[in-house]
């Protein structure tokens, strides 16, 4: 997928999911794309995969690339940033429960780019009304 086609497919991910739930996320844009599949994005969510990436089907490179795209729509359309704790599924709220980790470094700021949701926050104002 060469990078202008990346481009139109990020940005028709992030507007199908503001339209549809006022609410954009990077894991559903790699779903969209099809960098991620629904399999290891649950094999993931179940603590069976130790970081998102490994089971990503494109490099490093082309991730940040998408990363990049993601939070460049986000600031174009003025969607509100919010960071999401994402735990291990299976544990039923308990405390015990771990945070998943989307990088093989866990740095800071890449971890918080994936946690990040973005918000249309007139559309879920409107939605709840």
């Amino acid at each position: 997928m060469n990078n202008n086609k990346t481009v139109g497919n990020v940005h028709n991910s992030m507007y199908k999911q503001i339209q549809k739930t006022g609410i954009a996320t990077p894991v559903q844009v790699l779903l969209d794309l099809g960098i991620l599949s629904k399999e290891d994005y649950e094999r993931w969510r179940f603590g069976k995969v130790d970081y998102l990436e490994r089971v990503c089907k494109v490099n490093l490179s082309k991730l940040s690339f998408v990363m990049r795209e993601i939070q460049s729509y986000a600031a174009k359309n003025s969607l509100k940033g919010s960071w999401t704790f994402y735990k291990q599924w299976g544990q039923k709220d308990s405390p015990r429960a771990k945070q998943l980790r989307f990088s093989k470094s866990g740095g800071e700021d890449i971890e918080k780019a994936y946690a990040t949701h973005y918000l249309k926050l007139s559309q879920i104002c409107e939605q709840k009304n």
